[in-house]
């Protein structure tokens, strides 16, 4: 397992533009949408949902033990967190943690299987003026606020789940979360979650 070095986002710049090439991303900003986003912003985002990762994980390897995917997944997003360039590697161990997530046989395993898979996309989560991309920011969290529902009696749980990831949000995820449009209200339960947080992350600014 990698070790995971705490991580502190630096300061935004909207200078040093993509290169062009193919693959080749600079170490400062990506390439501009509707509006840029930073590397170490990607980092504080993918930081924000590695963690919401982590904490759930168990409950996919407790029923899958033998599935690698979505570890790797969360392995991935922590390599970038920690200063590597975002590669091949993050896109793909998205992937197979989705395809993972398909496949498990509990709702449960099947969110935390979806929160690492989001861990690792979260390095190239666009810099377009889309509500949807704000699940890319948000769910693996959402995610936890459902599982904690499914496996706690409490009525509460989820609540008190989505106090927490609003407490653990950095300045600078709000920032980059208020460059995008309030995520569309959904029906299923995790995308009831992640509106609430959501909102209560625009209005804590």
């Amino acid at each position: 397992m990698l070790t995971h070095v705490p991580f502190v986002a630096g300061r935004r710049t909207t200078s040093d533009r993509h290169t062009g090439a193919t693959g080749m991303i600079d170490a400062m900003t990506t390439a501009s949408g509707d509006f840029d986003l930073t590397m170490d912003e990607l980092r504080a985002v993918a930081h924000y949902v590695a963690k919401s990762a982590e904490g759930v994980y168990p409950f996919f390897a407790e029923v899958c033990p033998d599935d690698p995917r979505p570890r790797a997944a969360i392995d991935a997003a922590w390599q970038f967190i920690n200063g590597a360039r975002r590669s091949n590697l993050q896109r793909m161990t998205s992937l197979d943690a989705h395809r993972a997530a398909r496949e498990a046989p509990t709702e449960a395993a099947r969110l935390a299987a979806r929160a690492a898979g989001d861990a690792a996309s979260a390095a190239y989560l666009h810099p377009i003026a889309q509500g949807r991309q704000v699940g890319h920011i948000l769910r693996a969290a959402a995610c936890t606020a459902r599982i904690r529902e499914l496996t706690n009696d409490d009525p509460l749980a989820g609540a008190s789940a989505i106090e927490d990831a609003r407490r653990r949000a950095t300045p600078v995820l709000i920032d980059v979360l208020n460059r995008y449009p309030e995520f569309p209200r959904g029906w299923s339960r995790v995308e009831q979650l992640m509106s609430v947080l959501d909102s209560s992350l625009r209005t804590s600014r």
